[in-house]
């Protein structure tokens, strides 16, 4: 196959189906200023959904046992993933021995005035910050970022400009939502809140992270379905 052969293809494959939200999908020509974000959970959602890595479907990963519910549209920005590179960007900022990246695309928690209905649907963010969030020693930040034109909340840039609640609020859930009542150990680690630079440098690491894991995906499909 010619170059324009294999991305005429690639970009046919592209019209006739749906495309995988981590793979297929682009994270946008502006990035990391403005980012695509694929959504799996809403504020009213009491079942913690979660992508399904393998088709792409959204899948029921648990009912949540407890009251507490996402403050943000919550969900990951395609084509990141975290690595090596997010995990030794955590040793550098907290010192701690981080084992890993937690292998997952890069999370994402957005503020809108909106109420949507149901996760399962892309939108465009503007990153203003985050949580750098250890999980079990495995690196698992969060990036807060703001819906792109929101009316309430499309004009903040940096983290710091929130009021602290807003920002109290997603770290709660984020402490508590795997604990259950009464229970005095917590997995979770929040070791630092960051602005927008930072975050900046987070979503660039999470897409080298994902070139390193997946370097050739496209080509490796292209040259199968060649053999066809």
């Amino acid at each position: 196959m010619e170059k324009l052969d294999r991305d005429e293809t690639w970009e046919l494959l592209g019209l006739l189906f749906q495309a995988h939200p981590w793979h297929g999908v682009l994270i946008g020509d502006e990035a990391p200023e403005v980012v695509t974000s694929y959504i799996e959970i809403v504020p009213t959602d009491t079942v913690k959904y979660e992508m399904d890595k393998r088709s792409g479907h959204l899948k029921v990963d648990r009912p949540q046992k407890f009251s507490s519910v996402c403050p943000t549209l919550y969900g990951f920005v395609p084509q990141t993933f975290c690595g090596e590179g997010i995990a030794a960007l955590s040793r550098e900022r907290t010192g701690k021995e981080v084992a890993a990246g937690d292998g997952d695309p890069l999370d994402i928690c957005v503020l809108s005035e909106k109420a949507f209905s149901h996760g399962a649907f892309m939108l465009q963010a503007i990153p203003i910050g985050g949580l750098l969030l250890l999980d079990k020693g495995e690196a698992d930040d969060k990036i807060i970022a703001v819906l792109k034109d929101d009316v309430a909340f499309g004009h903040f840039r940096d983290v710091s400009e929130l009021p602290d609640a807003q920002i109290e609020r997603i770290e709660h859930y984020f402490l508590t939502y795997k604990r259950p009542p009464g229970a005095t150990d917590n997995v979770i680690e929040i070791a630092h809140r960051y602005g927008r630079e930072v975050a900046h440098e987070v979503i660039e690491r999470s897409r080298q992270d994902y070139r390193a894991r997946f370097p050739d995906l496209k080509e490796r499909f292209l040259k199968a379905l060649q053999r066809e």
